[in-house]
C-alpha cells in the first residue's frame, strides 16, 4: 500500500513540474506536439530512473570517502555521461530508435529535473519529505528508485496533457496579444492549479 501511495503522490500531489518546478524548459519547448511530448516523456523516464540509481551509488562513495561536497558536479557529469552512452548504444542497436529520440536525448542532459530528482533520492531527509505519510517507508534504493520512475511518470502525464491542450489552442481563436508563450505560460497556470486540487489526497 505504501509503495502505491509512493506513485500517487509523485504523480499527482508532488508532480516534479507542475508543484515542484522542476524540468520547466522541456515542459514549454517540447510540448507543442503530443508525438514529440511522448518521444521527450519516454527518454526522460528511461535516463532518470537510470541515473538515480548509478548517482544514489556514487553518493555513498562520497560519503564513504568524505567528499560530498562534490555531489552536484560528479552528478551532472554522471547524467552527462549516460545520456551520451544511451544515445550510442541506440544509436548502434536501434537506429530507429536512435531517430526517434535521438532530438530529444541532448535536451535531457540540461533538464534540471533529472538532477533534482537524484539529489533528493541521495539524501534521505528529502527522501523522507517527498514519501507519504511523513515517510512511513525507510529511504533506500529500492523507495528511491520508485520515487524516480513515479516522478517520471508524472512529468510524462503533465507533458502529455500540456501537449495535448496546446495542440487545441492552436486551432482556437486567441487574442493577438496572448499567441505563443503567453497562452502557454497561462495555461501551465491553470494545469499546476488544476493538480493543486490532489494535495491533501496522500
Amino acid at each position: 500500500m505504501e509503495y502505491f501511495l509512493i506513485f500517487i503522490a509523485a504523480i499527482f500531489v508532488n508532480n516534479i513540474v507542475l508543484s515542484q518546478f522542476l524540468g520547466i524548459c522541456p515542459f514549454l519547448g517540447v510540448s507543442k506536439k503530443i508525438d514529440t511530448a511522448l518521444g521527450m516523456s519516454a527518454a526522460v523516464t528511461f535516463v532518470l530512473v537510470l541515473a538515480t540509481v548509478v548517482t544514489y551509488l556514487l553518493q555513498k562513495l562520497l560519503i564513504l570517502w568524505h567528499v560530498e561536497f562534490l555531489q552536484t558536479i560528479l552528478f551532472i557529469l554522471v547524467i552527462a555521461a549516460l545520456v551520451q552512452m544511451i544515445e550510442i548504444i541506440l544509436k548502434k542497436v536501434s537506429p530507429s530508435l536512435y531517430q526517434a529520440l535521438g532530438v530529444f536525448l541532448p535536451l535531457i542532459t540540461t533538464n534540471c529535473c533529472i538532477l533534482g530528482v537524484a539529489i533528493i533520492v541521495a539524501d534521505p531527509a528529502q527522501l523522507m519529505q517527498k514519501l507519504p505519510g511523513g515517510g512511513v517507508l525507510i529511504p533506500n534504493l529500492l523507495t528511491g528508485t520508485l520515487y524516480a520512475f513515479a516522478t517520471a511518470i508524472g512529468f510524462a502525464l503533465a507533458l502529455i496533457l500540456f501537449a495535448g491542450i496546446r495542440e487545441q489552442l492552436a486551432l482556437a481563436k486567441v487574442p493577438e496579444a496572448m499567441k505563443g508563450t503567453p497562452i502557454a505560460l497561462l495555461t501551465a497556470g491553470l494545469l499546476a492549479m488544476a493538480f493543486m486540487g490532489f494535495s491533501g489526497v496522500v
